[in-house]
């Protein structure tokens, strides 16, 4: 039994041998990718309890923000009604968006990759390398026809799934190339035999951000287009060091990158023409960080390093500093509010100051297990603000008020206003949701909870060891 392993001395792990730890854990992977692969069954499955008609069926009439149908795979797979993959997400303590992939790889695989799905259930494959390429053949750009998806699925199953990321994105081209999908390239020689996709891309990860405050960029660019990029950030890294920095290459080359981006803007604020030298602000620096502050004397001193709302990570004072000392970038600084100051407006519009401080105190969709930033989202009245209570001389059932207000993304917005999903504020910036289900979460500001039913009148629960 599994329990036996906790601790050592009483019949534990301490007390196997290693023959039989390593049975133990061969024992422990199988179960884990047998309840993987039945994991997929049940998302199958939930998808088919949930298809576009329970939608149709009702509503009656269209209402704007109302649920619709969702493809989450390939063409051929079914559609799922979008707003059942929330309550699934919440039981598997998982996000919206990841209970979407799960149930769209679990369909992916039972519709257009069913030889993969029978290596998965017959414990050939595991699945969470099926569900690698399902996502593959889900993205893929150009789509994928049924019929090159079977192509994909046979050439993978072929070699039971044991296939790396380089030889899948070859395999994915050659099915588009073998099933014509890709738009003809007129000036792509006729005998060459690679498939004509134009890789050019810059992308910005701004949702992983380093405690260090920095983020990763990843571009592909043309050989002419890379090499000016190169000469410039040289020129830049250069012309740092002569004027004093102490930098690493590396460091002011990154540095050099920022300084083409703002003086670009400052040229094309300027006009053409325009001193690079006397350029104005070309960025405003819009930070929410929080540091502990102490008093010596009249002055404030602030701790080495705090916490910055955007992105959610660790932030030093120096780079604050440092950040807000660039000769082009403008600095707004306003005024602190009190996260624990009772906001009100008699009007339904949410006033900037009181949006601001929702958002200070929430900092993301307060949906269980909802991370998207606070500053994306809406602000919700958790009790429905009734526009007809003044007229009809009865008292506003959903002030516009601190304790009434809360963060949801727009999904989560929508879900909220035509589900059965209800949720309470229970004090400040901390919610209870009560699923359709019947399922109890709590959500603040350190994550998501389920909260257990009561147990039945007059028996005692059991403790939890």
């Amino acid at each position: 039994m599994i329990e036996t392993l906790a601790g050592p001395g009483a019949g534990g792990v301490d007390d196997l041998t290693a023959r039989d730890l390593l049975a133990l854990a061969r024992d422990r992977k199988a179960a884990e990718d047998g309840a993987a692969a039945d994991l997929l069954v049940v998302a199958a499955r939930w998808a088919d309890l949930h298809p576009p008609e329970s939608i149709h069926d009702a509503a009656g009439f269209a209402v704007p923000g109302c649920e619709h149908e969702e493809p989450i795979a390939g063409e051929g797979a079914p559609l799922v009604a979008e707003f059942c993959l929330a309550e699934l997400g919440t039981v598997l303590g998982v996000s919206t968006v990841a209970a979407k992939k799960l149930v769209g790889h679990a369909l992916e695989l039972r519709h257009r990759l069913p030889r993969l799905w029978a290596q998965v259930h017959a414990g050939r494959v595991p699945a969470w390398r099926a569900r690698s390429v399902a996502e593959s053949t889900i993205h893929a750009s150009p789509a994928l026809t049924p019929e090159a998806a079977a192509f994909v699925d046979a050439q993978v199953a072929a070699v039971a799934g044991r296939i790396g990321a380089a030889q899948l994105d070859r395999l994915v081209a050659e099915a588009i190339k073998r099933f014509d999908l890709a738009e003809p390239d007129p000036a792509a020689d006729p005998e060459d035999g690679y498939l004509h996709v134009d890789p050019r891309h810059v992308t910005i990860h701004d949702d992983d951000v380093h405690f260090a405050g920095t983020v990763h960029i990843e571009a592909e660019v043309d050989i002419a287009d890379a090499l000016d990029l190169d000469r410039a950030l040289t020129h830049g890294a250069a012309l740092r060091k002569a004027l004093g920095s102490l930098l690493p290459l590396g460091a002011r080359r990154a540095k050099a990158l920022g300084d083409l981006a703002r003086t670009q803007t400052a040229l094309d604020l300027a006009g053409v023409g325009a001193d690079p030298q006397h350029l104005p602000a070309a960025r405003e620096v819009v930070l929410h960080a929080h540091f502990d502050a102490s008093f010596s004397g009249e002055a404030t001193v602030f701790g080495p390093t705090g916490r910055l709302a955007e992105g959610q990570r660790l932030v030093l004072l120096d780079q604050v500093k440092d950040w807000c000392a660039d000769s082009r970038t403008k600095v707004t600084i306003k005024p602190v509010i009190d996260l624990n100051d009772q906001l009100s407006t008699p009007a339904y519009d949410v006033p900037d100051r009181i949006r601001e401080q929702v958002v200070l105190r929430d900092t993301t969709c307060v949906f269980p297990w909802c991370s998207r930033p606070a500053r994306g989202c809406d602000i919700d009245h958790v009790i429905p603000h009734d526009p007809n209570a003044e007229a009809d001389g009865r008292p506003q059932p959903g002030p516009t008020q601190s304790d009434n207000l809360a963060v949801l993304c727009r999904f989560h917005h929508r879900l909220k206003t035509h589900t059965a999903w209800r949720y309470e504020m229970t004090s400040p910036g901390v919610f209870e949701w009560t699923s359709p289900h019947g399922h109890h979460y709590r959500r603040d500001r350190r994550g998501t909870s389920p909260i257990e039913p009561p147990g039945p009148p007059g028996i005692p629960r059991p403790r939890r060891p």
